[in-house]
């Protein structure tokens, strides 16, 4: 089976996420090849922790799960594209749909995305 070539980065292979319906990029993690293989068994993006040195289903703790319909790879093997479906709306721990919820104008970050939930009451 074709995998991506996470020996090349050191274990891990960057994965972006986009939304499937609008094309909207959700956020990007990381995944291992213990994450990658319980995707591919699960049919959930499941990443690896750079912070905490586990593997995290996304949505796990707050129910805004992944379900991934697609999966890409890039012409070197060393990055992943997963279209999901996002579960509870927000793919980001802040509550935004997205992790890149926010610009840059004249030098200065704006909020230019929608917040779906208080993640003080998620993640309690």
């Amino acid at each position: 089976m074709i995998s991506p070539d996470f020996d090349r980065a050191g274990g891990l292979a960057p994965a972006i996420v986009q939304d499937e319906e609008t094309g909207e990029v959700l956020m990007l993690a990381y995944m291992n090849r213990q994450s990658w293989e319980k995707t591919l068994t699960t049919g959930l993006a499941t990443y690896w922790s750079r912070s905490r040195q586990t593997l995290w289903v996304k949505g796990e703790t707050s129910g805004n799960v992944q379900e991934v319909k697609e999966i890409r790879v890039d012409c070197d093997l060393d990055a992943v594209l997963l279209r999901v479906r996002q579960r509870g709306g927000a793919a980001c721990h802040t509550g935004h749909r997205s992790c890149f919820y926010r610009r840059i104008v004249a030098g200065e970050l704006e909020v230019c995305g929608e917040r779906i939930f208080d993640p003080k009451e998620v993640y309690k």
